[in-house]
Order: C-alpha cells, then structure tokens, then sequence
C-alpha cells in the first residue's frame, strides 16, 4: 500500500492505522502475539513497525515487517532511521524492503540509544530527516512519509523552526505526516494552521496515545517532550491508589474523547500508537464504531 495515495482516496469511511515495536523478548513476543490477534480483527488499513533507536533493533524490525505482512496478512509500512546506520547499510535494509514487498517507509532522524552512554553516530549517517529523505527519494520509488511534533520537536530551536525543517522534509519528498501524539487536542489543529501556513499541503495525521499506565505514560512524555493535561493530572488524582484497572479506563475514555473531536473536524485518519497492546484500542474503537462516530 502507498499510504499517502490511500489518505488521498475518498474511501467513505475514516481510516485506521496502529504501530508496533519489536518485542525484546519470547514474553514479549507472545504477549505481541495475543495483542496481534485481537486487533487485526479490527480491520486496519495498515500497520506500521519501529527502528529501534540507533538501529539497535534493525534485525528484529525486519523480521516483524516480514511476519506481519506474510503472517498476519498486514498491510506494512516501514520505519527506517538514519542515524544508526551508513549509506551502504540503509540501501541494504531498503533493498530489503522492497524484496518483501513494502511500498511505504516512514522515515526518521532516529535517536542515540538511552541505555548506551558510548554510542556514537554512525560516522557516515545521514544528519537529519531530510536528508534521508533525498537519499531514499533518489534511489527508491516508495512512498515516503514522515513525523510531525504538534507541540514542536524538543530539540527545536522554536516551533517556527520546527515547521521549517518539516516543509524540507516534505519539498525534500515525503508525501504524508504522522503527527506525534498530543493530549490536548488544541495542540493538533494550531499545528495543522502553522502548516497550512507554510504551504505545507500534505496529508497529516494524528496520532493517539491512550493512557496505558501512569508510569509509561510519564516515561514517555518526558523522552517525547509531550504535555500532561491538567485534565489528566486531576482525573489521575481522582481514581483509587494503585487501581491499575482505573487508570486504563480513564485513558479509555479520554482517547474516545480525543478522537471524536478530531473525527468531528474532519480529520478522517486515526494512528494509534499501541505499545503492543490491545484492550485499550480495541475499546476506544469498538466504543467508536458502536455509536456510529467511527
């Protein structure tokens, strides 16, 4: 599938997309598994998989590429991230790719691995998102696409600076945007108005973070460089201590809430980024789909 020719067509219903990440472990795996299971009953339009930070999990990524389009029966886009790998390599892993089939890549920057205080950048790593684009663009015929940060990328000098660089990725080839996720739904439709204004006409689309647990959700809010709402801080505050169940209920309903304003405003392409689960969007989609917003 060429994702972005996809956005474009007018199917008469919204589309749904999910990311996964290589398991790290058989635990993990099975757990993946299950999670798997449960939501390919759902019918996606797509799926899209992970580049370990680094090209650390390049190996496992591409065997997850592999079974869930010729396993699972997926449609697949793949991540691929520059900074953990030189020319000679990224041609190998897209050659790769193309041999199973894959017609988009998403393409990243990527970042250094948190657990390795020696890593270094490949010395022949492509620097930025942009760039990587241009290489692959030159090379390759897929479908590229690439992030946004409604709330601006952490490293940005600024927002304005942030839209700058994602025009370049954008002139430079990418062809659709996935937006990093975001609470507050406000963040989004300011970003898309920054974009609009940069000329930036490409599909863009937002992508859903349920609360999972309140652990991983501050882990990754901090990495991320995402806002905690009030509105999650006082609603966390209310629930019993350490109901675990709660807290997923909770994420629950103020995804159904987050996706029913964005479904309101026309934005008919929901990316949900699932961490290799499954109860929580399985729920917030079922709940969707039931009332007839979905």
């Amino acid at each position: 599938m060429r994702v972005a020719d996809h956005l474009l067509r007018e199917t008469g219903r919204p589309v749904i997309s999910f990311e996964f990440s290589r398991p790290t472990d058989d635990k993990a795996a099975s757990r993946l598994d299950k999670a798997l299971g449960k939501l390919r009953a759902l019918n996606p339009d797509y799926v899209s998989v992970t580049f370990g930070a680094g090209g650390s999990t390049r190996d496992g990524s591409l065997e997850l590429v592999d079974k869930l389009k010729n396993e699972f029966g997926f449609e697949v886009v793949a991540y691929i991230a520059g900074v953990g790998m030189g020319t000679d390599q990224l041609v190998e892993v897209l050659d790769k790719f193309r041999s199973l089939g894959i017609q988009t890549v998403f393409t990243i920057r990527g970042d250094a691995p948190t657990w390795d205080d020696t890593y270094e950048p490949h010395p022949q790593a492509l620097a930025h998102a942009s760039d990587l684009i241009a290489f692959i663009k030159e090379r390759y015929d897929f479908c590229l696409g690439t992030a946004g940060y409604p709330e601006g990328h952490k490293e940005a000098e600024s927002k304005e600076r942030d839209i700058e660089c994602l025009k370049l990725k954008v002139h430079n080839g990418a062809e659709y945007i996935v937006a990093q996720y975001f609470y507050d739904n406000q963040y989004f439709f300011d970003f898309l108005d920054m974009c609009h204004a940069a000329q930036i006409n490409v599909p863009i689309v937002p992508g859903i973070m349920p609360v999972y647990t309140v652990k991983l959700m501050e882990s990754l809010a901090r990495i991320c460089g995402i806002t905690i709402t009030d509105e999650i801080h006082q609603g966390l505050a209310g629930l019993p201590p350490g109901d675990k169940k709660a807290v997923t209920d909770f994420g629950i309903r103020l995804a159904i809430r987050q996706c029913r304003g964005l479904l309101e405003r026309g934005h008919n392409h929901l990316h949900f980024y699932t961490m290799n689960r499954a109860n929580s969007v399985v729920s917030i989609i079922e709940t969707l789909r039931g009332e007839g917003t979905l």
